[in-house]
């Protein structure tokens, strides 16, 4: 694509990768400018995501790089389109993932608004993805750098998000950002990189989500009903999780198998690969298809059930056009309700949905 000073807004978070992307377009010819969103409020100063430190690193950013900067806050938008989402689905036992809603409601949808009215036709982002361009569709692409790929949390893009959009690091390789950013002399070289949930920051999950969804004490029991110990909330755990369920005795660590809301009862089993983790297929609801419902009624792929699984051959049966279930031609490990099913065609991503419902081997 030829720039000939076409304007771009790149969202610029006070990170490296985003810096980059800025500078990368500017070098291109783009007319750039760079957008600050503050899209949360409630812990203005937890150590992990002040607004007000990532805000004064990204100004010294743009002054490095020589381009304005706006900011914006979205926070009213996150609170009511992502945040009370992840409160509804953590309340019902689901494990939801917020960047997921984050960037189909905010970064692609409120952020690709914002720029065009600054009469910006593209934006842009520190993503690693890519997109390509064939005939009048665009399609989703892993970035080239596998280990970093971000495309997982992109597949509910839809052709409006993906016409305008940029991924200026899709080719790159996350080793050489950091060099490139030395050799720029930009201030975030350095810098951190954020992992997690940037609402969470730094304090245990657990004591972040009792701030909004009070304890609630049930039994831990095996898949026999035999009691081992005490929940404190059935929201505080996820399935494959072994950490914090504080079960002695004898044998191997215990991990959670299933949670059932209507007897409060969290099951527990020993063993990282124990038979009731494993699962051979899963339904995916409201499933979204990057450019069109294909035509068949089946089609073998593959798909991923967490961000950083590799990839799983898989057989997809398209009951509706929302609605899927994939069968796994190995058993996968504690795929859990909530999570994205994402799937692919090589380094393409066809589509995702919400894991719904799963089947142990040998269920359809």
């Amino acid at each position: 694509m030829t720039p000939r000073n076409q304007k771009v807004v790149v969202g610029l978070s006070g990170g490296v990768d985003s810096a980059i992307a800025a500078a990368r377009l500017k070098a291109q010819g783009w007319d750039v400018t760079a957008l600050f969103m503050k899209n949360w409020e409630e812990d203005d100063d937890a150590e992990y995501c002040a607004a007000r430190e990532d805000l004064a690193m990204a100004q010294q950013v743009v002054e490095a790089l020589d381009i304005p900067l706006r900011t914006v806050n979205f926070a009213h938008e996150y609170w009511e389109r992502v945040f009370a989402i992840f409160l509804r689905e953590y309340e019902a036992g689901r494990t939801p993932n917020p960047d997921v809603l984050c960037n189909r409601e905010i970064k692609f949808k409120e952020f690709l608004s914002y720029a065009h009215q600054l009469g910006s036709d593209y934006i842009a982002t520190g993503h690693y993805a890519r997109i390509e361009k064939v005939g009048g569709a665009f399609r989703l692409l892993k970035a080239h750098d596998l280990s970093k790929d971000q495309s997982y949390f992109l597949h509910t893009l839809d052709q409006r998000a993906l016409s305008p959009t940029l991924f200026p690091l899709g080719e790159a390789q996350k080793k050489d950002i950091r060099t490139e950013a030395n050799t720029l002399g930009l201030p975030n070289a350095d810098r951190k990189d954020s992992t997690g949930i940037c609402f969470i920051g730094e304090q245990r999950f657990a004591d972040f989500l009792a701030r909004y969804l009070p304890p609630k004490p049930g039994r831990m029991c095996t898949p026999d009903g035999e009691p081992v110990g005490e929940h404190q909330g059935l929201w505080f755990y996820t399935l494959g999780q072994r950490q914090g369920l504080d079960i002695g005795g004898p044998g191997e660590a215990w991990y959670v198998s299933a949670k059932n809301i209507q007897t409060n009862v969290l099951t527990v089993v020993q063993g990282h690969d124990h038979p009731e983790l494993m699962r051979r297929s899963v339904v995916a609801k409201s499933m979204h298809w990057v450019s069109n419902t294909p035509n068949a009624s089946l089609m073998h792929c593959c798909a991923k059930t967490r961000y950083r699984q590799t990839d799983q051959a898989c057989v997809v049966h398209i009951q509706a056009s929302d609605v899927v279930l994939v069968e796994f031609d190995e058993p996968q490990r504690a795929p859990t309700p909530g999570q994205s099913l994402v799937l692919y065609q090589g380094d393409q991503v066809l589509g995702g949905g919400i894991i719904s419902a799963t089947h142990s081997a040998g269920r359809s």
